[in-house]
């Protein structure tokens, strides 16, 4: 089953879900909700330095939870993040972070950046031309395998159908073709 839809630009930039989140808004780490403030920065800090962390935009109240790696290394759990990820030098107390996915079958980068002390910034999504691209053919190909799988099987009932015809034709006594009709009833 392919993981993109058939038209992802069109869809990022019609659907209002896309368009809200296209525009930089404010955002907030949400994990850890529960424990005190000065824990809750070192877990984040160290949730980016691991590569992952969980965000919301806050306008809408739509939550994240984010891998900061190339899309192709999701869920390498030995892996580091790059600084084109997670990039705790660019600016004094934040943190720049950047994450592909796919989401609601788009192909899509999140960028944004967080303070380290409050635990907000801002951030957005746009469109990830490369990989939509990338996705497509790969559902092209998974596509055209479903229906190349889908010929085989046809010719294959086919020729069943065809050799069980041939053989009830070559026997036409009665008591042969109640046994091999009931063998082609089943086998349907």
């Amino acid at each position: 089953m392919p993981r993109v839809v058939p038209d992802q630009r069109s869809k990022f930039e019609n659907e209002e879900f896309f368009r809200k989140l296209s525009r930089e808004c404010e955002i907030k780490y949400t994990g850890f909700r529960d424990r005190p403030h000065e824990e809750r920065q070192a877990r984040f800090q160290n949730a980016c330095r691991d590569g992952r962390s969980e965000v919301a935009f806050v306008a809408t109240g739509t939550n994240l939870s984010l891998q900061f790696f190339p899309a192709n290394l999701h869920g390498d759990q030995r892996q580091v993040p790059s600084r084109d990820y997670v990039d705790f030098e660019r600016e004094t107390g934040k943190v720049h972070l950047k994450a592909p996915m796919i989401l609601n079958g788009v192909c899509v980068i999140w960028r944004g950046w967080i303070d380290l002390q409050r635990l907000d910034g801002m951030g957005f999504l746009e469109y990830d031309d490369e990989r939509a691209q990338h996705e497509d053919a790969l559902a092209q190909a998974a596509f055209e395998e479903a229906r190349r799988r889908t010929r085989d099987f046809e010719d294959r009932d086919r020729s069943h159908r065809e050799d069980l015809e041939s053989r009830r034709q070559q026997d036409p006594s009665p008591g042969s073709n109640m046994a091999n009709a009931d063998v082609e009833h089943k086998m349907r």
